[in-house]
């Protein structure tokens, strides 16, 4: 495995010797309400981008998406799958994490599509200038509707505040595990907006 791998693979081997432990009941309300956001997320993705990505780019292999090693996942993308898969599941991705499917793409996908239950949240709000200017072309209202989404995911992600993504990490930091997908604690951007909180 090469280090993209590798960290993939350690970040959910630590999260499945915990399952026990999570998630802690002052965090069940915040996950529900990120799997809600999620779910109609995915509705809005489906109905008005995908079409769009999956024509131009993705049935091409032009697109940079979905490349190999090219995904960046939060450890918290890693726990909240880890909490709505099965145990098959894991073991289908932690196989799929070792030996991909495809050489030259994501290496979460299979001939089935993609393994994980609750996507990493960069594969459902990345999109690029192109695709949302066709997207939204014909009902530019959609546009507003995809920015106030787009809004909404920095309540869970983004640290200028506490928010459900840095408390997951540091429910784990605190059970002593550590992992290099722990971006809210390990990015230097992110560190200094933790730091700017108030300011």
């Amino acid at each position: 495995m090469n280090d993209y791998q590798m960290e993939q693979h350690e970040a959910l081997q630590i999260v499945r010797r915990h399952m026990h432990q999570i998630p802690p009941a002052d965090l069940d309300q915040q996950i529900t309400a990120y799997l809600e956001f999620r779910q109609k997320t995915a509705r809005f993705y489906k109905n008005h981008i995908e079409p769009v990505c999956t024509k131009k780019c993705f049935k091409t292999d032009i697109s940079g998406c979905c490349t190999k090693d090219g995904i960046i996942v939060f450890f918290a993308d890693v726990v909240i799958n880890a909490l709505q898969s099965t145990t098959p599941q894991l073991d289908r991705l932690e196989q799929a994490i070792a030996s991909p499917a495809f050489a030259g793409k994501c290496i979460f996908l299979t001939q089935n599509g993609c393994l994980w239950q609750v996507k990493p949240i960069v594969c459902e709000m990345f999109v690029c200038h192109p695709a949302r200017q066709e997207a939204f072309a014909a009902i530019p209202s959609k546009a507003r509707e995809w920015k106030d989404l787009e809004q909404e995911r920095k309540t869970f992600t983004w640290p200028d505040q506490p928010v459900l993504f840095e408390r997951l990490e540091r429910f784990f930091l605190n059970l002593g595990q550590r992992s290099t997908l722990m971006h809210i604690h390990n990015s230097p951007g992110l560190l200094r907006v933790k730091q700017n909180r108030g300011r």
